[in-house]
């Protein structure tokens, strides 16, 4: 591999001054994500143009230069940390909306814009982007087509990948390739699409993506409601689902998470020890008559606290204490990881008493919330100090017992958050040999060098 003092003057002529920096707080932002892990690369790369990663890449290649590409760097699983150092791919100038085409039902964007940025933009001409990760205003559609993210809509909606039809991708050699492209229903050739979207950047960069609209629902509400114990409030999960209901969103919050979100937030945390947030869309005639109908199952389950939101503005004073919960967390001090498990949905209640027996076992405080309509539960152990070894490994002791009990379960080690670094030792076991093998064939296949994203779950 070449030195970096051999290389960066030849890249700073290839790409341009404005497109390469070597800054000491630039290499610093590039070192690492919202996960703990940090490494800091030789050299940030700012892509302005896909000709400009494929030239990237190629001189890469040429050179045996480790490449690790970027999206808004807010990823939990040290997905974008440049292990090998080398290049840091910055996708964050490419955030255009190339185009919205409301009789195609599609828009076309760069890597680099940010989801609630054009969730706001088609909202304004009546469709709909559903995939909401509760980092929407901060993360981009490039970062989520790498981890097929997810969030609270999944339930009714479904995550990332559905909405991707077409994209346009550089794979390591530079070539330049399109897969899909603007119609709903394409079955041509092998699902490119789908192989590139939750790849974790590690086979190519998407630079392009055309993704699909929808009518935007006219009407959305919700319920918040209390609950004595997390059980009840799974229970009612399973009902409000087997009474014929389908919300846009069900979340659950554990009595850790409430208690530190009443310590920050304050009073307008509801009452009891768990809490549901339900929420529906449609229809104007339609909707209330729904929530009507929720709400009066819930209060024949035991509801403590019944409050309701109708309209926009209303709905979001809840989905702003909803993502408040993360930041309560990183109030009490401690060091949240944040494990974004699923398991069947009707082991909820198994997952949340092991974590209970976690908490007790390992003496670290164990928070749970999520997307109970799906499974998806994110389980933070809190940790006062990753820098000592021996909280480290207690917490390293703690997330092995997680994740095998997550497996025991029939779940997945992983919703929406992706492998990156921080699950990459449990990944063979969650998979298999036979599928492990075909992922280490596809990646040899299209990065024969292995310069992309290296040291990440993919030898």
């Amino acid at each position: 591999m070449s030195s970096p003092g051999s290389y960066i003057s030849e890249l700073t002529s290839l790409l341009g001054p404005s497109c390469v920096s070597v800054e000491e707080p630039v290499l610093a932002v590039h070192s690492t994500d919202k996960w703990f892990a940090s490494a800091r690369p030789d050299v940030v790369v700012f892509a302005e143009r896909t000709e400009q990663v494929s030239a990237l890449f190629k001189f890469a290649s040429e050179r045996r230069i480790p490449v690790t590409p970027r999206g808004a760097g807010v990823g939990y699983v040290g997905g974008c940390v440049p292990l090998q150092a080398g290049i840091a791919l910055s996708l964050a100038k490419m955030n255009r909306i190339l185009e919205i085409n409301e009789a195609d039902g599609v828009a076309v964007v760069q890597p680099g814009v940010i989801t609630g940025d054009l969730q706001k933009a088609v909202k304004e001409r009546g469709w709909f982007y559903p995939p909401d990760p509760a980092s929407l205003k901060e993360c981009s559609l490039g970062g989520n087509i790498s981890t097929n993210a997810g969030g609270p809509r999944c339930l009714k909606y479904g995550v990332t990948r559905p909405y991707v039809l077409g994209l346009e991708a550089v794979i390591p050699d530079g070539t330049i390739l399109r897969a899909g492209g603007r119609c709903h229903k394409n079955k041509t050739g092998f699902d490119l699409v789908g192989l590139f979207t939750g790849s974790e950047g590690l086979l190519g960069v998407v630079t392009e993506a055309t993704l699909r609209l929808i009518p935007h629902p006219p009407l959305r509400a919700m319920l918040s409601v209390g609950f004595a114990t997390f059980a009840e409030a799974a229970a009612a999960v399973q009902r409000i689902l087997g009474s014929g209901h389908l919300p846009s969103a069900l979340e659950i919050t554990d009595s850790f998470t409430l208690r530190a979100a009443r310590d920050y937030v304050g009073d307008s945390v509801p009452e009891g020890e768990a809490h549901l947030l339900v929420e529906v869309d449609g229809q104007e005639n339609t909707v209330p008559l729904e929530l009507k109908a929720i709400e009066s199952l819930l209060r024949g389950l035991g509801a403590v606290s019944i409050s309701a939101a109708v309209g926009d503005a209303e709905c979001e004073k809840f989905w702003t204490l909803r993502r408040e919960f993360s930041y309560s967390l990183r109030a009490t001090g401690l060091i949240k990881l944040n494990e974004d498990i699923v398991v069947p949905r009707g082991r909820l209640v198994e997952l949340v008493s092991f974590a209970s027996k976690l908490q007790e076992e390992s003496g670290f405080p164990v928070a749970c919330f999520g997307h109970a309509g799906d499974g998806n539960i994110h389980v933070n152990v809190m940790v006062a100090d990753m820098e000592d070894p021996v909280q480290r490994e207690k917490a390293e002791v703690a997330l092995d017992r997680l994740f095998h009990h997550v497996l025991a379960l029939g779940g997945a080690i992983t919703g929406e958050h992706g492998i990156g670094i921080a699950k990459k030792r449990w990944f063979p076991e969650a998979i298999g040999a036979g599928a492990m093998e075909v992922h280490r064939r596809l990646k040899a296949a299209l990065d024969p060098l292995g310069i992309l994203n290296p040291g990440k779950f993919v030898p």
